[in-house]
């Protein structure tokens, strides 16, 4: 982050998250508890939970981790923002724990390419 009234940024993190899928975590937990004992789920591990819960790392510190079933995702495909959800995760981040300021406090400017259509400028 580079406000231009400093000779270097005052923060630099990745633009990339860390992201486990918590179903493969949860699964894998109990599948290494449940051996002695495969009842109580009906014998199908996700019976009991949601599709699509991830678990989140942003930030250099938390990428610096080794972690089982952790893939590095990033927001971006072909140079456009195709997860939202990444980069609102990564500006949270980069806002609340790296500037120790409130986003709602400083504007921002986002530049776009001038061929984008109208479905990709909506959000």
């Amino acid at each position: 982050m580079y406000g231009g009234d400093e000779d270097a940024p005052k923060a630099v993190s990745p633009f990339v998250v860390g992201s486990i899928d918590q179903i493969d975590v949860d699964e894998e937990m109990a599948n290494n508890t449940d051996q002695s004992d495969s009842k109580g789920n009906n014998g199908h591990p996700n019976s009991n939970k949601g599709k699509g819960k991830w678990k989140l790392y942003v930030g250099s510190q938390s990428l610096g981790f080794r972690r089982d079933h952790m893939e590095v995702l990033s927001p971006f495909k072909d140079g456009v923002v195709a997860n939202w959800d990444i980069v609102d995760s990564i500006w949270d981040h980069a806002f609340k724990e790296c500037l120790l300021v409130d986003p709602k406090e400083h504007s921002m400017l986002l530049a776009e390419p001038s061929s984008n259509n109208q479905q990709r400028r909506e959000r």
